[in-house]
């Protein structure tokens, strides 16, 4: 109906349609298979039977800064519950050892100088204990100078707050500033693709970012995680393989200020060489991303990741432009980020392809061709002739041309070769004079 009404093209609908088709055939294998890297970036990876777990408590700091935020306001509570608790039992204990808790008669003789004033019970000495350590002082209850042990404690109570409420900003601070947060406003396509460009077969996805504060030295990295078996029969379940991104400067690097399509070419080296169509959904991989870089506007280092299984790598389809011109600047449409159309593009493999095209495998020229630099007279060197397969440079004079060298008014035919080796003899000879 949207369609209909021109609110949306009719490619676009009959894309999302071949897509929700895909996606629904493939929903039963995507349940029976597993991923490290989840689509959100976090691993996907169960750490049994460990052992040494007290390897986690010396480094306590990590371990609170990668708890989750019930669990670290939970040990935070109870840390400022049990120190104020803690603290109460002690002033209580002072207060009873020197007698502050014994009843007196308000018109009596006063009594001798307490070490606390207004403490008379545990409920009020939890109270100051309170006071003390978040340091309200509401002025009922104060440390008097009679008992030197009391000042002290209060002393140590002080000192034990200030660490807690270090250690609590500080993990805070930590968790909201970690570089998965900066990573939600960075997305990836859905699904990769794979189509020809340039005449080869190309791995491509696409990756955005929706902050106008750009990523400072951002660079990609492409890893492929399969089951491969050696020669000696060993089964390595996760293999990691690296794949070269493709970039004219022969680097990772990025300049993402726009959504990118990041492509890696399928030629001879590449893991994916001889994947085909119809491999494709039976092979056992998945390609990981991950995006580093700078944070401009706070120089933390942050880490983006997603990965892609065969069920969501799309056979010949690529993405559409999402990029605009207009009023002078560039405009660019995210409700079409994901959106891909349909290529021709041959279900071979690239390792197929390159046989059909006669390139065989292995084969490799023992020769240079083309015309290289050839040996000249006094050592030196210029272009000529083909170069040879394994025998030693020819001089310059071994051809098989023959010119023609005029003598005495007739032309005579005179071979290269005995030119070259009178000019080497004319050489000899002026460097023995």
């Amino acid at each position: 109906m949207l369609a209909r009404k021109g609110l949306l093209p009719d490619g676009f609908l009959l894309t999302r349609l071949a897509e929700d088709q895909n996606q629904r055939n493939r929903s039963r294998s995507r349940l029976q298979r597993a991923r490290f890297i989840t689509k959100t970036g976090s691993c996907n990876v169960a750490h049994k039977n460990i052992r040494e777990q007290g390897r986690f408590l010396q480094d306590v700091f990590t371990t609170m800064v990668d708890l989750k935020w019930q669990h670290s306001f939970l040990i935070f509570t109870s840390a400022f519950l049990c120190s104020w608790m803690l603290f109460a039992m002690i002033w209580w204990l002072l207060a009873f050892a020197h007698g502050d808790l014994e009843p007196r008669d308000p018109n009596g003789e006063p009594g001798p100088v307490p070490c606390v004033t207004a403490i008379h019970s545990f409920t009020s000495a939890f109270l100051f204990s309170i006071e003390v350590q978040v340091t309200i002082g509401f002025g009922g209850r104060m440390v008097t100078e009679e008992c030197p042990l009391a000042i002290t404690v209060l002393i140590v109570q002080n000192i034990v707050g200030l660490i807690i409420n270090a250690v609590m900003l500080g993990c805070v601070f930590m968790k909201t500033a970690q570089a998965n947060r900066r990573a939600e406003t960075l997305i990836f396509s859905r699904n990769a693709v794979i189509a020809p460009r340039n005449g080869r077969p190309t791995f491509m996805f696409r990756v955005g970012d929706l902050r106008k504060s750009m990523i400072i030295s951002a660079t990609i990295q492409l890893q492929v995680i399969r089951r491969t078996v050696t020669a000696e029969g060993e089964v390595i379940p996760v293999c990691q393989l690296d794949i070269q991104v493709e970039n004219p400067l022969r680097s990772n690097g990025i300049f993402l200020v726009s959504p990118l399509i990041i492509s890696h070419t399928m030629e001879r080296g590449s893991p994916l060489y001889e994947l085909s169509a119809q491999s494709l959904a039976t092979e056992d991989l998945e390609i990981i991303v991950v995006l580093e870089g700078v944070v401009e506007t706070t120089g933390i280092t942050m880490q983006a990741r997603t990965s892609y299984t065969p069920e969501e790598i799309l056979w010949g389809r690529r993405f559409v432009s999402i990029i605009t011109e207009e009023d002078g600047r560039y405009c660019v449409d995210y409700s079409k980020f994901g959106n891909t159309v349909p290529v021709r593009m041959p279900s071979l493999s690239a390792k197929e392809l390159d046989q059909t095209r006669g390139v065989q495998e292995g084969s490799s020229d023992g020769s240079l061709q083309g015309w290289g630099l050839v040996r000249a007279g006094r050592g030196g060197f210029r272009r000529g002739g083909r170069t040879c397969d394994s025998s030693a440079p020819q001089p310059w004079y071994a051809q098989t041309e023959k010119p023609e060298v005029e003598q005495k008014g007739q032309k005579k035919k005179v071979q290269l070769e005995v030119i070259g080796r009178q000019i080497e003899e004319d050489v000899l000879g002026e460097m023995s004079e």
